[in-house]
């Protein structure tokens, strides 16, 4: 069992891209002042990235669109859709300019509640609602006649650019401060927002990413609960100077 649970915790990290180190940081010592430079990075990172993703998707359905005069079987059409939404939806981060990587050292290095999950349930997690958001962005696919470029489509990419923005401010930069509102007003949000915009495109499409806002919601109060319990810096980034360690 001891043997067992290295090897599944090493193909579900490769799976999701995680690293099973923190990040090398120097330390930091945190004035109040607001660091603009960094909300201007992180503004200009999430619209390049929304920008490359609503890109990837005009060009995808571009070639899907010439791919349909070849008398290929239908399923193929099927399943070359379903591979374009799973690498969009598990691997978004490879658009942003930010620094997505994942690291479960970080939540190694933190003080957590009692009630958090383990770090080996947070990629397990996600790689389950990967695959249900890349069937219910299916079935958006297939209700809107098969067009990539739909509204409902553009609204779900901004939804993970948001949450890759996130994972560089708390995950990468352990700003735990502004990482709190982040994860309300981008992440948490905008989950809410694609669940229903997909609920009205067909009704089991939102059905299925309600365990996606369900998570996100716990992961809020986890946040939440991290900033309380590591230092309760401001709710927004402030300059960091280095210090000796």
């Amino acid at each position: 069992m001891s043997q067992s649970k290295p090897m599944v915790e090493s193909i579900v990290h490769s799976v999701m891209g995680v690293k099973e180190t923190a990040p090398s940081i120097k330390s930091l010592n945190n004035s109040q002042e607001i660091d603009g430079k960094a909300i201007l990075t992180y503004l200009l990172g999430t619209l390049t990235q929304i920008a490359l993703m609503v890109f990837a998707l005009w060009a995808t359905s571009q070639a899907y669109n010439r791919l349909l005069i070849y008398n290929i079987p239908d399923w193929s059409y099927t399943a070359i859709a379903s591979l374009f939404l799973i690498f969009l939806t598990i691997r978004s981060r490879l658009f942003s300019p930010l620094d997505n990587t994942r690291n479960a050292g970080t939540y190694k290095e933190v003080i957590l509640p009692n009630w958090a999950p383990p770090p080996l349930a947070f990629p397990i997690i996600w790689m389950t609602i990967g695959v249900l958001r890349m069937v219910s962005s299916l079935l958006v696919w297939q209700a809107m006649g098969e067009n990539f470029l739909a509204f409902p489509l553009i609204i779900y990419v901004t939804h993970l650019a948001l949450g890759d923005t996130w994972n560089t401010i708390f995950t990468v930069q352990r700003r735990f401060g502004a990482a709190v509102p982040v994860v309300i007003f981008g992440p948490w949000l905008s989950a809410i927002i694609v669940t229903v915009i997909y609920g009205q495109t067909t009704t089991l499409a939102g059905f299925l990413l309600l365990p996606s806002v369900i998570w996100i919601t716990v992961a809020c109060v986890l946040v939440y609960s991290i900033w309380q319990l590591n230092g309760r810096e401001p709710f927004y980034p402030t300059k960091r100077e280095a210090i000796e360690s």
